[in-house]
């Protein structure tokens, strides 16, 4: 009788999965910003890598009652290369 152990199945399994690079979790976010704020400018100031994922900080110009001003977004994408999180504060 043959036996398996599933722990270390599972274990490779999971390390074989496509994992989001910096350069490309950058990317999701600019993307997704200039959808979601209806903008061309996205400027990305600092990519900190964490466990579950990235937090992509920077700034980018709104329109607001006819003026521009500056909204710093901080956005957390998983290792897939999902949003998870954002937050958006004027400056």
């Amino acid at each position: 009788m043959l036996k398996t152990k599933p722990a270390k199945i599972e274990l490779q399994e999971t390390q074989n999965l496509p994992q989001v690079s910096k350069e490309s979790a950058s990317k999701v976010v600019v993307n997704y910003l200039k959808k979601e704020k209806n903008t061309d400018k996205v400027d990305v100031a600092m990519i900190e890598e964490k466990n579950d994922g990235f937090i992509i900080r920077g700034i980018t110009p709104i329109d607001l009652e006819g003026h521009t001003w500056a909204e710093r977004f901080t956005v957390h994408v998983d290792k897939k290369g999902k949003v998870k999180a954002t937050d958006y504060a004027l400056l």
